[in-house]
């Protein structure tokens, strides 16, 4: 396990770490460069994970493999259902960052893991990019060493007697349930289905075990509920005699309530309303004992493969009694089902199954021919340079040739320490152009047409393993095709575009949101990076280029840290460089799109406009001396 830090040393709850997350992005790629060896592939778990994994796996040029676990789009539907304010669940969970990091980790991902079926069709389908063709259901491994049938001659586990106060013949079959107190358990309808079925009550004893207690009135509201819940309906069916309902059960207890239920040839019931795994159906499978269970979810994937019981709707207490009863009458049936649980479960739910079904996805996506990528250096001074100074060009660089003049002045007073770059979203041509009108030497690197192109000195040698790391998932016919349906958009002339790089205007009367924009290309499986800037132009580019992803690439690829790197800009298409661990600057000039970096510790506005602000920022951050990192502490979570 490595520990990589970014962001202030104070602990943070993880809907507060969005802010800081790209820092992040930055230390994992500076780790690769220091560990001399690029990984394989990338997995990640987790909205917050796949935001950072994402641009570093088009960074490394690595398959990346992501695990969404709880969603996004999912969590906030069902919090709107049980009541909650739009306003209170986006403050709570910054919950459009979170949908917005998922989306991001679906578009870049070759390969999502779920753990159901039920996950692939009903959550990851509300998403944009849902692409099902690259997602495949890896149930969770579990340890089942715990979990094993009743053995001959094995003395009674404590739980026993502790079960045994409440039942007068406790070796009566034993219909098992095993959740906390919550009210999506749907434990009142499993005790309704027992109460109002004579027949059960006469054949088999009802075990709830709903968590620990000790004073009901203690507990918390929604625990409460369903405890009180439960003991004024056993006291309606006057279940007393027939119903145990401990207050108390340890970890220890959980196998021996199993293998007590399969003794007894009993049947573990999960009633929940939705299930969205299943852990104790394949922990009841693994110890020989029969399931009723929820057919919402997981279960149905559990049953399905262990072939050990029945799903039930759990709003029908009717058929949740009949489907018990049914399960506990056929004694053939019953053993049937108990052998064919332990098989599957050991089959489909071991870590040992989980890890060769795992391996052998992983295999498919790197295949026989994958080698990692190596990053050979161009000849070039940066190797000699301990820091750079990459800005934009128009209207930053530009715009005032005496502030320009001076800063080229300044720079060339570093004796050699300090290199020199341009991030533009001009074409290489246009750049060499703008310089040469203002008197600007020829840098050190140019990141031209938004980050798509990258060239170095005055032989303009091109990066050619930018260009092949750009070019995943590129189609840029298609992304034409569909951008010509959106209204308020038009191409701009011919000598704007570029192989990796599709520009428009936008006339803002017309045309939808940027996020619709993107949503319209993601319901298309198309894959872009959609960049807005100057309130009038969008520019399309692959899904592994701008100009924050090509400094980051030229940052480990010259083996020079972020925050050796001062960065100026005034526009949107500036943002992304400006973000993480670089040593930001927004000139005085800045176009409104920036407004939302003010209090980023990284990001400094400058009073000076064009060049001067630079300048300004060289001494605000002691960039030709010390330099002086922020301190990320000082910032509001």
């Amino acid at each position: 396990i490595v520990r990589l830090p970014f962001g202030p040393r104070r602990y943070l709850r993880k809907e507060v770490l969005w802010s800081y997350l790209d820092g992040m992005v930055d230390h994992m790629v500076q780790y690769v460069r220091r560990a001399g060896r690029i990984p394989d592939l990338i997995h990640t778990h987790y909205a917050d994970a796949g935001y950072v994994g994402a641009p570093v796996a088009s960074l490394l040029g690595v398959p990346l493999v992501h695990t969404g676990h709880s969603l996004g789009r999912v969590k906030r539907l069902r919090l709107l259902e049980r009541g909650a304010r739009e306003s209170t669940v986006e403050s709570q969970y910054n919950i459009t960052q979170r949908i917005e990091a998922e989306e991001i980790a679906l578009d870049t991902a070759s390969l999502v893991i779920a753990s159901t079926h039920q996950e692939v069709e009903e959550q990851y389908s509300l998403y944009d990019n849902y692409q099902p063709g690259r997602m495949v259901v890896i149930p969770p491994g579990v340890d089942l060493s715990r979990f094993h049938p009743p053995l001959p001659g094995e003395p009674d586990p404590p739980i026993r007697r502790e079960l045994a106060r409440f039942l007068h013949d406790p070796d009566r079959p034993m219909v098992l349930a095993l959740s906390r107190a919550d009210e999506r358990k749907n434990i009142a309808t499993l005790i309704r289905a027992y109460g109002e079925n004579l027949r059960l009550r006469e054949r088999a004893n009802l075990v709830v075990v709903a968590g620990n207690r000790d004073d009901i009135a203690g507990t918390e509201r929604g625990a409460r509920e369903v405890l009180t819940s439960l003991l004024l309906a056993i006291d309606r069916y006057d279940l007393y005699g027939s119903a145990a309902y401990p207050k108390h059960h340890h970890a220890d207890d959980v196998p021996d309530l199993y293998r007590l239920a399969a003794a007894t040839r009993g049947v573990f019931v999960n009633p929940a309303l939705t299930e969205p795994f299943g852990l104790t159906l394949i922990e009841a499978a693994a110890s020989g004992l029969p399931v009723v269970s929820t057919e919402d979810g997981g279960p149905r994937d559990i049953v399905g493969a262990c072939r050990n019981g029945v799903l039930i709707d759990p709003l029908d207490a009717g058929r949740m009694g009949e489907a018990i009863l049914e399960v506990l009458a056929d004694g053939k049936r019953w053993s049937r089902w108990s052998q064919s649980g332990m098989r599957g479960a050991h089959a489909y739910f071991s870590w040992r199954s989980h890890v060769a079904r795992y391996l052998g996805e992983v295999e498919r996506i790197l295949g026989d021919r994958y080698r990692a990528p190596t990053l050979a250096p161009v000849r070039s001074r940066l190797p000699t340079v301990d820091r750079l100074v990459v800005c934009d060009i128009d209207d930053t660089l530009t715009g005032d040739a005496e502030a320009a003049r001076a800063l080229m002045d300044r720079l060339q007073e570093s004796n050699g320490r300090v290199g020199f770059g341009v991030a533009t979203g001009r074409t290489l041509e246009a750049t060499i152009v703008a310089l040469r009108d203002w008197n600007v030497p020829t840098p050190d690197l140019l990141i031209t047409s938004v980050g798509t192109e990258i060239h170095y000195g005055n032989s303009m040698v091109t990066d050619k393993g930018w260009r092949r790391h750009i070019n995943y998932r590129w189609g840029p016919e298609a992304l034409r095709a569909a951008l010509a349906e959106i209204p308020g958009l038009r191409l701009q002339p011919d000598e704007t575009q570029r192989p990796y790089k599709i520009s428009y205007y936008v006339d803002t009367r017309e045309a939808p949101s940027l996020r619709e924009i993107v949503r319209h290309l993601r319901k298309r499986d198309l894959h872009s990076n959609v960049i807005y800037s100057n309130q009038m132009f969008l520019d399309v580019l692959p899904i592994r280029a701008s100009k924050g992803l090509a400094l980051r690439y030229l940052s480990w690829k010259w083996g020079l840290a972020l925050d050796r790197i001062l960065v100026a800009g005034n526009s949107g298409n500036d943002r992304e460089m400006l973000l993480g661990n670089t040593l930001g600057t927004v000139v005085g000039n800045y176009s409104a799109e920036l407004n939302r970096l003010r209090g980023k510790p990284r990001i400094y506005f400058a009073q000076g406009h064009h060049a001067w602000g630079i300048l300004e920022a060289i001494e605000h951050y002691d960039f030709l001396g010390d330099i002086r990192i922020p301190d990320e502490e000082t910032v509001e979570a």
